[in-house]
């Protein structure tokens, strides 16, 4: 999956070089606007092909009802509303990029799941669902319009380059006041079987156990409980993000363009995978994090602090990388790592002790930095075991 990849250091051109690539189109994006009115545009979204739902999903709820509500009220009082942003993944067949909350408020909406709550200035339509609005309200609703940017399959052909160039037109779309992470942009945009399987893989009660998850219940999928909703490790797919390192980390030997950018390419890479590679995948991490939880318990990554001698009361993304890379490398010695757990976790006490400098905590992100803590940690575990 790494053959074939750009040289980083951009190429000098001169100004000729410049108006010439210019003039060949070269980064430049192809829109159409369109325009429906909301109870067309609802009904358009069950026509089967026309608006993929899967990225839909890809990205997890944020909105709350009294948010949702909110927009709601926005088109009642005919206040203008942000234009959706589609990706036109076939001709007339389209992917949602941007607008994924406001859809689900229009959909909840016209399918009587939404009880308007929260509202400022029209309070006395909380507690209403559509069905039960005042006739004159909700017909003002149904006057109302979404609008959605298309980025028109001619805008690039199916590469690299161009899911890139996706992802720069998706990083700076408008997105109604809230930013994206990092992690929900790259499953919006690179979204397949490997990210079907993170969303699979953080379903893993030891990993929420570990990062102050709820454990999983299929209401989730349906309509995140409030609980969910505060996390903001869960609802701004962090935890899909430290899955994601620890595959891409695996790799840390091709390791550039800093964090998010190794990240973004393993994303990309990683669209070639097959069911096959994924489930592979998965339960590399399934018996990684497994061996991880019965080593360390309560306290999996957790760093060791050698001021108070306690373990930090957080976990800590950068160790976690290498607690799960590291012991990743020895699953095929799963029933000796578990009886030499107790000298482990001495030993990861003895390297937080001899590395007092952030080694483990993430100070450095340079590819030396990471490297670093994926050896020493893997090193320690080979020493344990005397292998």
């Amino acid at each position: 999956m790494w053959s074939n990849i750009r040289d980083e250091i951009a190429e000098k051109l001169n100004d000729d070089q410049i108006n010439a690539k210019y003039l060949k189109r070269e980064l430049r994006i192809i829109t159409e606007v369109n325009r429906e009115q909301l109870p067309n545009f609802v009904a358009a979204l069950e026509r089967p092909g026309w608006m993929d739902v899967k990225p839909f999903y890809q990205r997890r709820p944020r909105w709350d009802e009294e948010r949702q509500s909110r927009l709601i009220e926005s088109f009642i009082m005919n206040i203008p509303i942000p234009p959706l942003f589609v990706y036109e993944s076939d001709l007339a067949k389209y992917e949602v990029m941007d607008g994924q909350q406001r859809i689900s408020a229009i959909k909840d909406f016209y399918s009587n799941k939404l009880k308007l709550k929260g509202l400022e200035q029209w309070p006395e339509l909380n507690g209403r669902i559509y069905d039960t609005l005042p006739s004159s309200i909700r017909k003002g609703v149904d006057r109302r319009s979404i609008s959605y940017f298309v980025l028109l399959k001619e805008s690039a052909t199916s590469t690299e380059d161009e899911i890139l160039l996706r992802q720069q037109v998706f990083e700076r779309l408008n997105t109604g006041g809230i930013t994206l992470e990092n992690q929900e942009i790259r499953n919006s945009i690179y979204h397949g079987k490997f990210t079907e399987m993170l969303l699979e893989a953080a379903k893993n009660p030891r990993f929420r156990a570990a990062w102050g998850v709820p454990l999983f219940t299929i209401e989730e999928e349906i309509k995140p409980p409030q609980v969910l909703l505060n996390n903001k490790f869960w609802s701004q797919m962090r935890d899909l993000e430290v899955i994601l390192r620890f595959f891409a980390l695996r790799h840390a030997e091709h390791y550039r363009r800093g964090m998010a950018g190794f990240l973004d390419l393993y994303s990309v890479r990683a669209r070639q995978f097959t069911d096959e590679d994924v489930q592979i995948l998965l339960s590399l991490f399934e018996m990684t994090i497994d061996l991880a939880a019965d080593v360390f318990g309560e306290q999996l990554f957790h760093p060791w602090e050698n001021e108070t001698g306690s373990w930090s009361p957080r976990p800590q993304v950068a160790f976690a990388d290498a607690v799960m890379v590291g012991f990743s490398r020895h699953v095929d010695q799963m029933e000796k790592i578990r009886a030499k757990g107790t000298e482990l976790v001495a030993a990861t006490k003895e390297l937080f002790a001899n590395h007092e400098d952030g080694t483990f905590t993430g100070r450095g992100n340079t590819k030396a930095d990471v490297q670093q803590r994926i050896s020493l940690f893997d090193e320690m575990i080979a020493r344990v075991l005397g292998v």
